[in-house]
């Protein structure tokens, strides 16, 4: 990681919510992060095809299916059902760094 290059706030297993583009409004579970790039994987969003060229293990070829990473920029996670917050970190008395949700009291994110 760069000295540029800001922190990733969503994490893998993170739920969260489209906030713009075509796809807005959809929520999914995040599968991959993708730090150098300021991308991430959501699951069942994204997809797209990729054909497949014949080889020896799959000699018929065809198609399969793959995610597509989207810029962090355009999701935001989710904390209660379909409420999303700004992320922030915030250091403990016992010296432990926590995320907590910005817009809602500063509440922490397990």
């Amino acid at each position: 990681m760069t000295a540029n290059q800001p922190t990733m706030k969503i994490r893998r297993d993170d739920t969260v919510k489209i906030i713009s583009g075509a796809l807005r409004g959809k929520t999914g579970k995040v599968l991959r992060v993708h730090p150098a790039t300021q991308m991430v994987t959501i699951e069942g969003i994204g997809l797209m095809k990729r054909h497949i060229k014949p080889s020896q293990v799959n000699p018929q070829g065809g198609t399969k299916e793959i995610h597509k990473p989207m810029p962090v920029s355009k999701v935001s996670l989710v904390i209660d059902k379909d409420k999303t917050a700004r992320i922030g970190y915030h250091i403990k008395k016992d010296g432990t760094k926590v995320r907590v949700a910005r817009n809602h009291g500063n509440k922490e994110i397990k």
